[in-house]
Formats: C-alpha cells, sequence, structure tokens
C-alpha cells in the first residue's frame, strides 16, 4: 500500500525536521522561547539535545517496525520477500501497532498545537496542527483500510464481505442467475 509507506516516511521527515534544530542549535531555540535573548544553560541544552535524538529515534522506528525496510540477513530473502505488510510476513509485524501508536501521537500533537494556536495565534502552531493532523488523517485511514487483508473478488473487483442490507443489488443478482442458466 503506497500510502502507508508515505505515511511512515512522511512521519520519520517530519519528526527529523522537527529534530535538526533542537540538535543542532538549542541556543536558537531557547531564544525564540524565552522573552530576553540569553545564552541556554546546560540543563535547556541537554534537554533540547535529548529530545531531538527521542525524536530522530522515533522516526527511525517507526520505518523500521512497519516493515518499510526489510531486515533480513541475506540479500536472496529480500528480493523474494517483496516490501509488503501482510501478517503472514516476519518482517512487519508491529506494523499495525506502530501505525496505532504514531497516529495517536499525531493526534495529540495536533490538539496540543490547536490550544497552542488559540491560544497564542501563532503561525507556526497552526502549521504544526495542520500537519499533524494531515498524518492522523492519514494513519487513522490506514488502520481502517489499508490493514486488513480485504476479500477482493478476482472477477468483479469487488469486496466480498459487502452485503446487500439494505439495499439489493439487482445488477450482481442478474448476473448470477445468468451465470447459472449456462
Amino acid at each position: 500500500m503506497d500510502v502507508f509507506y508515505y505515511y511512515t516516511y512522511g512521519t520519520a521527515a517530519w519528526l527529523g525536521l522537527q529534530a535538526t534544530p533542537l540538535l543542532v542549535s538549542p541556543t536558537l531555540i531557547v531564544t525564540m522561547l524565552s522573552t530576553e535573548v540569553r545564552e541556554p544553560t546546560v540543563l535547556e541544552a541537554y534537554f533540547c539535545r535529548a529530545l531531538g535524538m527521542a525524536l530522530l529515534t522515533v522516526g527511525v522506528l517507526t520505518i523500521l517496525l512497519t516493515g518499510s525496510v526489510p531486515l533480513t540477513s541475506s540479500f536472496s530473502e529480500t528480493a523474494t520477500a517483496g516490501t509488503s505488510t501482510n501478517p503472514e510476513d516476519p518482517k512487519a509485524p508491529y506494523a499495525l501497532p506502530t501505525l496505532t501508536i504514531t497516529g495517536f501521537y499525531h493526534a495529540a500533537a495536533a490538539f496540543y498545537g490547536y490550544t497552542r494556536w488559540t491560544a497564542d495565534g501563532q503561525a507556526s502552531y497552526a502549521l504544526s496542527t495542520v500537519v499533524y493532523a494531515l498524518f492522523a488523517a492519514i494513519a487513522l485511514w490506514c488502520v481502517l483500510f489499508a490493514s486488513s487483508n480485504g476479500r477482493i473478488s478476482r472477477k468483479t473487483g469487488a469486496d466480498k464481505r459487502t452485503s446487500g442490507f439494505p439495499f439489493k443489488n439487482k445488477e450482481a443478482d442478474k448476473r448470477k442467475a445468468e451465470r447459472k442458466e449456462l
């Protein structure tokens, strides 16, 4: 599923983008957050860099645990296994839990960004709210629609798990009747 892989790589890229200024320049972050310009304390620099490393770690774990990068011991296994997130696939047993947890993270961060945006009115909070909400919506979509095997018919292309309730599919009933007559 392409959307699933876009989500995992997009999550890692977004977290990496946020981690970069935390790791590179804690002074810049402290200057943006405080009212007076000053050098960061040792504790502030430590927390900035620790948060940056944590964001990078979560991004890398998202990619690895969802099976986006095949983790096999030899090249021949990688070439024959493919990159699907099939439940029988041993490479991605944690794909759905990782997707769910990162989806909750994005939803919580979007909610937090929205509350800060309504309180302060800064455009950066609005931007983070939009990006996090987009990732949360994509995660929800993947959990709902991209995580099941699906029972797609080879003949009709329709999902076999659907029913005719409350409306009947008269066209499909006609085709079934025609096939029985033959």
